[in-house]
């Protein structure tokens, strides 16, 4: 995934592209209630619609899907019709610098075809980076515990990308954060990938999930970003002292009313990050949203950022107290000069 812009207009990068209307996600599980509702659904498109370019020899499937508040999502699949042992190095591969700069490549031909539609994009853009094991069945797969039973080893090093077998109790760790809905489906999420055992609908409601809570991990890590280096740069036109704007001033004035530009700003943002997907009666879809958000970290993502924000908002209210003192300063000095003035022109008998 990467923040390319402050926002995507998606009616605009529709007609770009000449598609239609998007649908919502597909579910987990047919017989789950169809609650899950995005604001304004993303796009998603394979890479002939949005006419990119893959190097000769790469054999990998593209998908990509456009978040209307500026992230692009680029889903790169290859299928592997082999052991655990061949999963673990195709996983290790992944990870890999060549695929890096191959999903830098397809972004930059994608932002290009949809630059019109683009708002404020990203100087530099901040990257995350998620991989996805999935073993598919038609339905009658074999329970999950026994496929846990058989291969939770294997399973705990895929997730790991450990070459080597792990301890008993790294093993217990990995697979402890684990959720099934029917006997012979399971998700395991980490920090840095997850592993997915289920029919092919079942893959595509998780991986749903997944992406979307990675899309608000790299919202968060820029919001945090961008209020540190805004902090700083405040912090130094507060700290910088010129007479003539503290006399009438100007100095906190000015700060207070980017600080509270910025404020309304970011908790924008925020709001419409952490309500972009709704989930209401779907109870295994927010378990499992949920459970990847707190293998993600993200909720100390969003407390770093409200914590900067208390900080941004504490900040506007000592910037305006200060020009409130400022001006009110300002007026008793003006009083004074009034005063002294009057007492001039009485002794020199201009005044009687």
């Amino acid at each position: 995934l990467l923040d390319v812009a402050e926002a995507l207009r998606l009616d605009q990068a529709r007609a770009l592209l000449g598609l239609g209307p998007e649908a919502q996600p597909p579910m987990l599980h047919p017989s789950v209630p169809p609650y899950v509702r995005y604001a304004d659904p993303p796009i998603q498109a394979d890479a002939a619609t949005l006419g990119l370019h893959l190097p000769d020899g790469i054999d990998l499937g593209v998908r990509v899907r456009l978040f209307d508040y500026g992230v692009v999502s680029l889903a790169l699949t290859r299928t592997c019709p082999g052991t655990f042992a061949d999963l673990q190095a195709l996983a290790r591969e992944a990870t890999a610098r060549p695929l890096e700069v191959l999903a830098a490549n397809l972004c930059r031909q994608c932002t290009e075809r949809l630059a019109p539609a683009l708002v404020e994009p990203r100087a530099s853009q901040l990257t995350e980076d998620y991989v996805v094991a999935a073993l598919v069945h038609d339905g009658h797969g074999q329970p999950a515990d026994a496929l846990l039973a058989a291969h939770g080893t294997d399973i705990a090093g895929l997730l790991r990308l450990e070459a080597a077998e792990l301890s008993v109790q790294e093993r217990d760790e990995v697979l402890q954060h684990r959720l099934s809905y029917l006997a012979s489906d399971l998700v395991i999420p980490s920090w840095n990938g997850a592993f997915v055992y289920d029919t092919a609908a079942g893959l595509a409601g998780a991986l749903e999930l997944l992406e979307f809570a990675n899309s608000q991990l790299l919202q968060f890590r820029y919001y945090d970003q961008r209020l540190e280096a805004d902090l700083r740069r405040i912090y130094g036109r507060l700290q910088t002292t010129r007479w003539y704007d503290s006399l009438f001033g100007r100095r906190h004035t000015a700060a207070a009313r980017e600080l509270h530009a910025l404020f309304i700003d970011v908790n924008e943002l925020v709001d419409r990050t952490e309500n972009a997907l709704k989930l209401v009666g779907d109870v295994y879809a927010a378990r499992l949203l949920g459970l990847a958000s707190a293998r993600l970290g993200l909720e100390a993502w969003k407390h770093a950022v409200r914590d900067q924000l208390d900080t941004l908002d504490r900040i506007y209210r000592f910037a305006v107290d200060q020009t409130s003192m400022d001006r009110g300063e300002l007026l008793e000095l003006t009083v004074v000069l009034i005063l002294l003035l009057e007492l001039v022109l009485f002794f020199l008998g201009v005044m009687r």
